[in-house]
């Protein structure tokens, strides 16, 4: 063999990734519902109509992201509904690969092309970007804008402004300002906040009646967004939801919220930078009130750097549990989602109880590290006083 063979391997192992893909859109005649929404969001800026007043598509889906988001979309109104379809799937395809390679330099690894072929061609399977791809959705964007930027060094000019600006689309990355704060980096807090009012801004300027109506009112709505038990919402409140059989888990919720969030910007604390970060990913997607399967794009990260510290085992269960689709397994037909067992409750659940380890194992891991350097540190003085005797 060559050394251009696993190169080539690669390159035909992604091509028949994006060929069985793309063939499976096709069959399934994919709605892209996601899409749709965004181009109506964008038709509603360019013909001066209600942003949300409408409802598109079979599932009557409305507009649920600020007025920026819906600037942005503007391009979408005037472009085939065909042609945005192809547009979204090789524009997930590619914001993919730049995750996997974005993830790689994340976890200290060189992003080298035969690598990241091979596990691009992988990721596109891992089930929060599949369905992301499926439903022309914005997830993989956001998390690259967000990863992208705070893997920048502490003190890199403009640092945080591109987490303002993925807030100013969708408002949970706004949690990432707390990291950033719990971190000591108050100029990067400082930064993504202006970038943050820089998108509020500029959407008052254009459609100053939707910003005060989304801002005071639609982002309260999380009903507008879906049905927080359903086996999609994979947050902590649908976690809860599901195992305690209600549709509203209320104060259950908001006491476990308040408490993972506060683990969790704990733990991001006194983390070491890399896994800090993923700690305060995936607590936002924790205590966020719906975080559908697809926003869990940070699955990526995850395993990359799980990969890269040598831990080759427990990256690969967490590839197979990210592809297994088991919350798709379980019964979710009408209100199913709120009568399963309670051995059917992990399948309906795999993502939050996976971020409910990775925040608590990587608490557990910062005390004894730093309990660590305090014992070490406790030993110096005796050890110093020792020698002057001798001496």
């Amino acid at each position: 063999m060559t050394d251009r063979s696993p190169r080539a391997a690669a390159l035909t192992l992604l091509a028949l990734s994006l060929a069985a893909l793309t063939a499976l859109c096709v069959a399934l005649r994919v709605p892209m519902a996601d899409a749709l929404v965004y181009r109506a969001e964008g038709a509603a800026v360019a013909h001066g109509t209600s942003l949300y007043g409408f409802t598109v598509t079979a599932w009557h889906l409305p507009a649920t992201y600020p007025p920026f988001a819906a600037l942005l979309f503007v391009p979408a109104a005037y472009v085939p509904t065909v042609a945005l379809k192809v547009a979204f799937v090789v524009g997930n395809a590619a914001l993919t690969a730049l995750l996997v390679v974005l993830s790689c330099r994340f976890a200290g690894v060189r992003p080298r092309g035969t690598y990241v072929f091979a596990a691009t061609a992988l990721a596109l399977w891992l089930e929060p970007a599949f369905q992301t791809l499926l439903f022309g959705q914005i997830n993989l964007a956001l998390a690259c804008l967000v990863l992208g930027d705070l893997s920048r060094p502490e003190g890199a000019r403009g640092k945080g402004f591109a987490v303002g600006v993925a807030a100013g689309i969708k408002i949970t990355p706004l949690f990432f300002v707390l990291h950033l704060l719990v971190r000591g980096q108050r100029r990067e807090a400082a930064v993504a906040l202006a970038g943050f009012a820089a998108t509020v801004l500029t959407g008052a300027l254009v459609r100053p009646g939707a910003t005060v109506e989304f801002f005071t009112r639609r982002l309260f709505e999380t009903g507008r967004v879906g049905k927080v038990w359903i086996v999609d919402n994979q947050s902590l409140r649908g976690l809860l939801a599901r195992l305690l059989h209600t549709p509203a888990p209320g104060a259950v919720w908001a006491v476990g919220a308040v408490v993972v969030g506060g683990v969790g910007l704990w733990g991001a604390r006194r983390a070491d930078e890399r896994w800090a970060l993923l700690v305060s990913a995936f607590t936002a997607l924790l205590v966020c009130p719906i975080s559908w399967s697809h926003h869990w794009v940070w699955c990526v990260p995850l395993i990359a750097l799980t990969a890269a510290e040598g831990r080759t085992r427990t990256a690969v269960l967490l590839a197979a549990v990210f592809t297994a689709r088991t919350l798709w397994l379980v019964p979710h037909a009408g209100e199913r989602d709120l009568q399963l067992p309670l051995w059917q409750q992990p399948l309906a659940s795999p993502y939050p109880l996976v971020a409910l380890a990775v925040v608590g194992w990587a608490g557990a891991r910062a005390v004894r590290t730093r309990r660590g350097r305090t014992g070490a540190a406790a030993q110096l003085p005796a050890r110093s006083s020792s020698a002057s005797m001798i001496r």
